[in-house]
């Protein structure tokens, strides 16, 4: 059904979409590239919600060269108004002769129409050309459209023996300065760091992006139940903090919280702590796409059991550090098969340290669950 040409034309679109992967929240990662008697005449991608979309760009690179030409997207195209008009209506009036389309666009308002427009209009449409690969780009988007809830990363820097810190606490630094660079750059392709109260209280930490280059901070995502963070704590002087929790009737306190520009939400579960899957609804319907946790063992563990997390992201130092505090903080087992079962999509050396992906079970945006390609960048946690 695909040449080698196609495929060609395709991982450059793809290529493409890639460029966007720190600046196109909420909106996903998409790339396109029209071809002319194999040639490139317009390529383009979508950089940040508001502006062009990765077909208008290519489209007005190619002119009146566009008629007759084929067009590769990483993406389905829009068929509906948002910030900007629908890409559909751009093809069709560029009288293109065929659209070859990695996946469908998983949005609602999208989801096949637009391909059926193109086909109703005249124009030859293929789809499923390295469909894994483009979905891989949107995991986060895929996983709010689908499932009503972000794409899950957690993050943890630990010894070979699985020490994230001493018993006295101290835990900077078990990683290396590559190592900790590389976890700055998945926090910058993040919607949301998120961590806990704990945390904030052993560390006070920025949680921002410091260690890599990047044109915009993520949210910071708090979770603590009975509202205790310090107003002084760098996290809430900072701003750009959104605080779930469980705890009602401190007026004074949320009033002083929200003066430094925290927002708070109330998600109590019942048994005084905050409802995690009632949180990753709360940050969906937000429109974030990709959270990033940077916390302790306990909320670890807590989101673990609480079917939150899609991704472990582990970064394992060549050092043992004996007795400490571990990774995460789950109930015992009496049997080995009810363990959570993991399937390792990577592993990579980053400095003297190893870095490991793997997903939980059969967790997936959408329909399948693609393998993880390498993804390089900035690192590490406060």
């Amino acid at each position: 059904m695909f040449n080698e040409a196609d495929h060609r034309w395709m991982a450059r679109a793809l290529e493409l979409a890639g460029r966007g992967l720190y600046t196109t929240t909420p909106n996903p990662r998409v790339g396109c590239v029209i071809v002319r008697a194999g040639q490139i005449v317009g390529e383009g991608w979508h950089q940040r919600a508001g502006e062009a979309h990765a077909e208008v760009v290519a489209l007005a690179q190619a002119g009146g060269r566009a008629r007759g030409a084929d067009v590769y997207l990483s993406l389905e195209p829009c068929s509906h108004f948002g910030r900007t008009p629908p890409c559909v209506a751009a093809l069709i009036e560029a009288r293109v002769a065929r659209v070859i389309v990695a996946m469908e666009d998983p949005n609602p308002q999208v989801d096949g129409w637009g391909l059926e427009r193109l086909r109703a209009s005249g124009i030859e449409v293929r789809c499923g050309l390295l469909r894994d690969e483009a979905r891989e780009l949107n995991l986060g988007f895929c996983s709010r459209m689908t499932r009503s809830r972000p794409w899950v990363r957690l993050k943890v820097a630990a010894s070979l023996d699985g020490a994230t810190a001493l018993a006295n606490g101290a835990s900077q630094w078990i990683t290396g300065p590559e190592a900790r660079a590389d976890g700055h750059a998945w926090r910058a392709r993040s919607c949301a760091v998120l961590t806990g109260i704990g945390t904030v209280r052993s560390d006070n930490p920025r949680l921002d992006v410091r260690l890599v280059a990047t044109e915009r901070q993520p949210l910071r995502v708090l979770v603590d139940a009975r509202l205790a963070v310090d107003v002084d704590s760098r996290l809430v002087r900072s701003g750009n903090l959104l605080i779930a929790t469980a705890a009602t009737g401190f007026v004074d306190k949320e009033r002083e919280l929200r003066d430094h520009g925290c927002g708070i939400v109330h998600l109590p579960d019942g048994a005084g702590r905050v409802d995690l899957p009632a949180l990753m609804r709360e940050l969906a319907s937000r429109s974030l796409n990709e959270i990033h946790v940077e916390a302790g063992s306990r909320l670890n563990g807590a989101l673990l059991a609480a079917g939150c997390v899609d991704e472990l992201l582990v970064y394992l130092a060549p050092t043992l550090l004996g007795p400490a505090t571990g990774m995460f903080a789950l109930a015992p087992l009496e049997r080995l098969a009810d363990g959570i079962k993991l399937r390792i999509t990577s592993v990579t050396s980053v400095g003297a340290d190893v870095r490991i992906v793997a997903r939980i079970g059969k967790a997936g945006a959408g329909d399948g669950d693609p393998p993880a390609p390498e993804t390089r960048g900035p690192v590490s946690a406060d």
